[in-house]
């Protein structure tokens, strides 16, 4: 009988809510990618499909830069794209070519969604999410952010935003930049990192937003096409629902109220979170440690390279 007080009394105290509230998305950018450390990029989709399955993850989000097809990917790019969507999953527009929106002009960065979405749209699986490179809004330039933001409402493309990132890409960088140099590679040390960095990115943007929204909303987690991701894409999952984190599809993430949100702060790259926070007034940092270079760099080596100690 004691257990009816104690509910109410953790309600009325305003203790952590429950696991149950915990939601998350999985979103890829940067589909096709080229080769990477240990796999073609045909090996690597269809072992990405595989540990998607295996875990039981019904529609994980593609972000595809259809510029990339017959380049840096090798032949066969459309077919992965194409064999994603038949395994359940669902794609959106990258850009057609990857550039930053603080390299070009507002009017070649729209061209180029549009030519992307002109591929994209004939597809099926097709979602209407515009996800910008690099996270970059424009940083400083609002002109060019609001041009953008504009162009996007006109074409009835919503923000494909992030809320959660591990900087998965730069794991990656390192994992084929010591396999190229010959460096033994603890693959069993590589998992564990990749699986607890991930896993420490949701957990961080859950507690910064609970902070700035007084609510959990659905997570939405950016990772890439990567071979990482195929080797231990199950491995996350597992350790995502061992924290309480209830895996949800890219569309249950994206109709959040979240997604209406344009913060404005003087300059707009990286996650909605980190934006909100800044908007709010919040003190930096406002972002997950390990998505710098200075903090995952040293890290990666000692714990996978076993090159100097382990930072602390």
């Amino acid at each position: 009988m004691r257990l009816i007080p104690l509910l109410l009394a953790l309600l009325l105290t305003g203790a952590p809510a429950a696991a149950a509230d915990k939601r998350i998305a999985l979103t890829f950018d940067d589909a096709p990618r080229q080769r990477g450390a240990f796999f073609t990029p045909d090996e690597r989709a269809k072992r990405l499909i595989a540990g998607l399955r295996r875990a039981k993850v019904r529609q994980a989000a593609f972000f595809v830069n259809p510029g990339n097809f017959g380049k840096n990917d090798g032949v066969g790019g459309e077919q992965r794209i194409a064999a994603y969507v038949r395994a359940g999953h669902v794609i959106a527009n990258h850009s057609w070519s990857h550039p930053a929106l603080t390299d070009v002009p507002a009017t070649d960065y729209i061209a180029n969604i549009d030519k992307a979405e002109e591929w994209l749209k004939r597809r099926p699986g097709h979602r209407p999410w515009f996800r910008f490179p690099y996270l970059n809004e424009g940083r400083a330039d609002k002109a060019k952010r609001d041009a953008v933001r504009a162009a996007l409402a006109q074409r009835g493309l919503r923000n494909g935003y992030v809320t959660a990132d591990g900087a998965d890409w730069n794991m990656e960088a390192l994992t084929t930049d010591a396999v190229k140099a010959g460096k033994r590679v603890d693959r069993e040390a590589l998992r564990a990192l990749y699986v607890e960095t991930m896993v420490g990115a949701a957990e961080y943007s859950d507690a910064l937003a609970r902070k700035v929204l007084r609510r959990a909303p659905a997570q939405v987690l950016l990772l890439h096409e990567t071979d990482l991701a195929a080797l231990y894409i199950a491995d996350l999952v597992k350790g995502l629902r061992e924290a309480g984190w209830t895996i949800v599809t890219a569309d249950e993430a994206y109709a959040d109220p979240l997604g209406s949100s344009q913060p404005d702060v003087p300059s707009t790259q990286g996650t909605l979170t980190e934006a909100l926070a800044w908007e709010q007034g919040l003190p930096a940092p406002r972002w997950y440690d390990r998505v710098a270079p200075k903090v995952a760099d040293p890290l990666f080596r000692a714990r996978v390279l076993h090159e100097g100690d382990t930072p602390k």
